[in-house]
């Protein structure tokens, strides 16, 4: 019998012919050595679960971000996970979790998955959930808000943070996108009950799989979240509560440790890679760039969205000259099919909707080269023309 494939490799495949390309890891990581030699030591000890690097790059990670503790997961959507069912999210069938419709499949699945409803507020022109359209979706069964930092942008964590302390709802930060953005100079993630991060390769932040962490200021609630990503165990011959299976691989420690080092850097050039883009696409109409508000904000792009008009027809047309462009997302979250029991229409939320049909990705990576953004540049100016 033919074995079902997953369709990754061939995505990989087709978007590797691109010469502008959003996957820049061969570069990234063209130090591999190194990184071999460090995972060599974990060969040695032999501690691949949960050992002495998983430690050495949480207490890292906590300076790096300014947070108290932190708990390394297997994945950013676990990330998300771990945290609502820290808070008995989702264990009635009636909790609700309030989130944007605009943003990753994992933000949702996560929800669900630990059990709760999504209820969705629409978005504002930055792409992040609108405050203004928070309270009115609360209900007696609201039980945390979950702001998604999108594209490496952090919301507007006073208004949330008012609006969730006025109804006693816990913040659940997805900064997956967001590592070392700032809000009025505080680091996206510790603003909420906890801040969640994920370490997928092609995060600004990457390991050789998938990888997440978890902030919090809460002691007790870190030490909550290492029993739930490890079975619930305290010792090895201990079960405080029967839990799940989510601890970050030594290895992928290894990795994120070394990459730590470098983030700094990464960040800033892709600050400068799309202050650039900004400065070359103002001049075309058909571009709208959202805004920056750079006096209060540090964005660190993870990606860069922008609206196009004819935003299909000018995606063909950059493939078809060798720029990987992409849509992130076409479909927002609550006209998935996924989401049809929930109950959500077409037209529900406007502003998702209208931005689903424009938006578009440019790489903005740091191995993008001025000339290259140019190039990219020239190529849309060519295409309105």
């Amino acid at each position: 019998m033919k074995s079902v494939k997953n369709f990754l490799p061939r995505q990989y495949d087709e978007n590797s012919v691109l010469p502008i390309n959003h996957n820049y890891l061969t570069k990234q990581f063209s130090d591999y050595e190194e990184i071999l030699e460090k995972i060599s030591v974990v060969v040695r000890n032999g501690d691949y679960t949960l050992g002495r690097k998983v430690d050495e790059f949480e207490n890292h990670f906590c300076e790096t971000i300014n947070s108290k503790f932190s708990v390394g997961v297997g994945s950013g959507t676990d990330a998300l996970f771990l945290s609502l069912k820290a808070f008995g999210i989702g264990d009635t069938n009636e909790d609700e979790v309030i989130t944007t419709p605009f943003t990753f499949y994992a933000t949702i699945g996560a929800i669900v998955t630990a059990g709760a409803r999504p209820v969705f507020a629409d978005i504002g022109d930055d792409y992040n959930i609108d405050p203004e359209k928070i309270e009115a979706a609360i209900t007696p069964n609201t039980k945390a808000i979950v702001p998604v930092h999108w594209s490496g942008k952090p919301c507007d964590m006073d208004r949330i943070s008012k609006i969730a302390e006025k109804y006693g709802l816990k913040i659940i930060e997805d900064a997956c996108h967001a590592i070392t953005a700032t809000y009025k100079n505080k680091n996206a993630g510790t603003f909420g009950d906890t801040g969640c991060f994920s370490m997928h390769p092609l995060k600004n932040l990457n390991v050789w799989g998938d990888g997440g962490i978890i902030c919090t200021q809460s002691e007790k609630v870190a030490a909550k979240l290492r029993l739930l990503r490890n079975h619930g165990l305290s010792g090895r011959n201990t079960c405080e509560i029967f839990a799940y299976n989510s601890r970050l691989d030594t290895i992928q420690a290894v990795v994120a440790e070394h990459l730590l080092r470098k983030l700094p850097e990464i960040s800033k050039k892709r600050i400068e890679n799309s202050r650039n883009f900004d400065k070359l696409l103002l001049k075309i109409p058909q571009v709208t760039i959202p805004p920056r508000e750079e006096e209060t904000v540090k964005q660190v792009f993870h990606i860069y969205s922008l609206c196009f008009e004819r935003r299909d027809e000018l995606q063909a047309y950059l493939i078809a000259n060798g720029v990987d462009a992409k849509i992130h997302y076409p479909t927002p979250m609550h006209l998935q099919p996924a989401s049809k029991g929930f109950g959500y229409k077409e037209g529900d939320f406007p502003i998702a909707e209208t931005v689903a049909k424009s938006v578009m990705s440019l790489p903005v990576h740091e191995y993008i080269t001025a000339d290259e953004q140019s190039k990219v540049v020239d190529l849309i100016e060519s295409f309105y023309a």
